[in-house]
């Protein structure tokens, strides 16, 4: 059965597009997990916040930086100052001020707040040592001159700030707003302060969510649909193809499964490749399997990204994974990856049972006892799954036990560290090798396995701390080569996206960074 949930009696609207109401009806794969702009770690909550929130920039329909909430803007060496436009509002009415985001910025970085994107604050003044409980929350390096200007004080240059401000992690939280919802901010519709081009009016929780146009928003002129209605969480990708080929909803991926259904019913087939790298990740915590280097590799050798793309997925545009950096992001002269090729490696099970046969002696094991194996619960998942299980017993006799959750419990269970091998990804924050290079770094978050190496940590601080882009390159270059020698991660491949769009909905913008699809840019044909 399809695992699909909808409200009670289902949508007002019964067509994807509906021009008389300027209604679009749109699927997302389950609710959002967290809709605290400063606590916010995953894709769905992001694509939210992205149509219900704005941060000082923003980014246009053709993915460029634009002006948001700040109408001009200088940034600097060591500062960055923010000029806030007159007519920026809450959905109430208030107006946002540079207080609001100072404030938000503040909790981001307290350690009472547990933000997972904490690190991403670290050029600001201060903010590490306030994450890390040794100074006041009151001395982070942001301050509101006034109600319209905002400055910004770095301990280091951040050549790529002005993509940071775009970034949900910076977006503003109004405090009286936030101390009146007594705990239970972001839990509801009721609950968010909305400056963004949507504001959320119904939200029932696991089943269906509205979000409608902000007539308070400063830009709402240029938004031309009304209301964006997502009565249907779906993982199946079975069941959003049903609904598009039935006109309830107006875009629908395309799935490998049901990519010649597509291609029969006549749909104008795009594709996306949305910058995002998946990969294979080990639990590398005291006591866990993964934390054995000849383990890794005997895995690393195991395994082929080019079989799991090309006969596994099976879907155009995905490029087998060849390194923690994606093919697209920009090094000095040309591509990073064609400044600093990514190492090679032939899949050999032979070398693969050395690795293995090592690892047994480190750890004084005859045999490897059961792997567990996290992974999420879509059919594409449930498939590469199968592929890892039945190649490594196969070729090593491990016993891998697949543990399929859904996305918010696959998220917790990485953070709690339940696993051995985990199948997940990163989707970049912003145009700079930083986005990746920071993931594996001693303490932070997101560093799910908790790696540690002073090597790779001595390297990301020359790219975090040089202003020299050739000196950052290579230091990226050499993370690149650290992550393949130590297998850190095993990359899967780089993502292409295939997706159908209702022909009467126009200006639907996909992104690499910020929510995709973006909706706000989008225009519905007239009968």
């Amino acid at each position: 059965m399809a695992a699909l949930s909808m409200a009670a009696g289902g949508s007002d609207v019964k067509n994807g597009v509906d021009p008389a109401s300027k209604t679009i009806t749109i699927s997302i794969e389950q609710e959002p997990p967290n809709l605290d702009g400063s606590l916010t770690a995953d894709t769905i909550s992001g694509f939210v916040l992205g149509h219900v929130m704005e941060g000082l920039l923003r980014l246009d329909q053709n993915n460029q930086l634009a002006p948001g909430v700040a109408e001009k803007w200088e940034i600097g060496e060591t500062e960055a100052t923010f000029w806030l436009r007159k007519d920026a509002r809450w959905n109430d009415g208030k107006p946002v001020t540079a207080h609001d985001f100072v404030f938000a910025w503040r909790r981001t970085v307290d350690p009472a707040s547990a933000s997972e994107y904490a690190n991403i604050m670290s050029p600001i003044r201060n903010a590490d040592e306030i994450n890390t409980g040794k100074m006041p929350v009151s001395s982070l390096g942001v301050e509101a001159i006034g109600d319209r200007i905002l400055k910004v004080h770095f301990v280091k240059p951040v050549p790529y700030f002005a993509q940071l401000t775009a970034f949900n992690v910076f977006f503003p939280i109004r405090e009286d707003f936030f101390k009146s919802t007594n705990g239970r901010y972001a839990s509801g519709a009721e609950t968010l302060a909305y400056n963004g081009p949507f504001k959320i009016t119904k939200w029932v929780h696991g089943a269906h969510l509205t979000m409608q146009k902000n007539e308070q928003y400063w830009g709402r002129d240029r938004i031309k649909i009304n209301t964006i209605d997502i009565p249907y969480f779906t993982t199946d990708p079975s069941a959003r193809i049903n609904l598009f080929r039935d006109g309830k909803i107006a875009l629908t991926p395309v799935a490998q499964e049901n990519l010649e259904e597509a291609q029969m019913l006549g749909w104008n087939i795009k594709s996306f490749r949305d910058g995002g790298v998946f990969y294979v990740e080990f639990n590398h915590r005291e006591g866990r399997i993964g934390g054995n280097k000849n383990f890794r590799k005997a895995i690393q050798y195991a395994l082929s990204s080019s079989v799991e793309v090309n006969k596994v997925i099976k879907v155009p545009g995905y490029l087998p994974g060849k390194s923690l950096f994606p093919v697209w992001l920009d090094g000095v002269d040309d591509k990073l990856r064609k400044e600093y090729p990514a190492p090679e490696y032939t899949p050999d099970t032979a070398k693969a049972r050395e690795y293995l046969e090592l690892a047994k002696k480190d750890l004084g094991l005859k045999t490897i006892p059961p792997i567990m194996l996290l992974s999420g619960d879509t059919p594409l998942s449930n498939r590469i799954a199968e592929y890892y299980q039945d190649t490594l017993k196969r070729q090593l006799g491990l016993d891998v036990r697949i543990d399929s959750q859904i996305f918010k419990q696959r998220l917790a269970k990485m953070l709690a560290g339940e696993f051995d091998i985990v199948m997940t990804g990163w989707g970049p924050d912003y145009a700079d090798p930083l986005t990746f290079g920071d993931l594996f770094m001693t303490g932070n978050v997101n560093n799910r396995g908790h790696y540690s190496n002073p090597a790779y940590d001595r390297q990301l601080k020359i790219a975090q701390n040089s202003n020299n882009p050739a000196e950052r390159m290579a230091a990226f270059g050499a993370i690149q080569k650290i992550v393949f020698d130590e297998a850190v991660i095993l990359p899967e491949y780089e993502r292409a996206l295939l997706y159908a769009v209702d022909p009467e909905m126009k200006g639907v913008v996909r992104r690499v960074f910020g929510a995709d699809p973006d909706y706000s840019y989008v225009t519905i044909a007239e009968d």
